[in-house]
């Protein structure tokens, strides 16, 4: 076995887990005691959707995360330029601003 150094930890990545989960969508709630984050899946012109995957942390951690999150993207930024946010108060467009395919 080699060595590990104190402040070193060993994280493991499955094949299956490796590939990801896409989501366009999260949702996010909490409790006094987690915070709950559902990661879902929207399809066009389909009016239904399933949870894909269910992050549940501590709010030590979900304030963390979101540490982590807002120095990625601001070192994303630097490189690729200003992420675009379309209005907020729209709300999500359930086909995508697309056109219907027709079959």
């Amino acid at each position: 076995m080699e060595e590990q150094h104190d402040n070193q930890l060993n994280i493991e990545l499955s094949e299956e887990i490796a590939e990801g989960i896409y989501s366009n969508l999260a949702i996010i709630t909490h409790s006094n005691s987690e915070f709950v984050l559902d990661f879902i899946r929207i399809m066009p012109g389909v009016p239904k959707a399933r949870v894909k995957s269910r992050i549940i942390l501590t709010p030590e951690h979900a304030k963390r995360l979101l540490t982590a999150l807002s120095d990625n993207v601001e070192k994303f930024e630097a490189v690729n330029g200003r992420i675009k946010i379309q209005d907020e108060h729209i709300g999500f467009p359930m086909n995508f601003g697309g056109t219907v395919g027709q079959a």
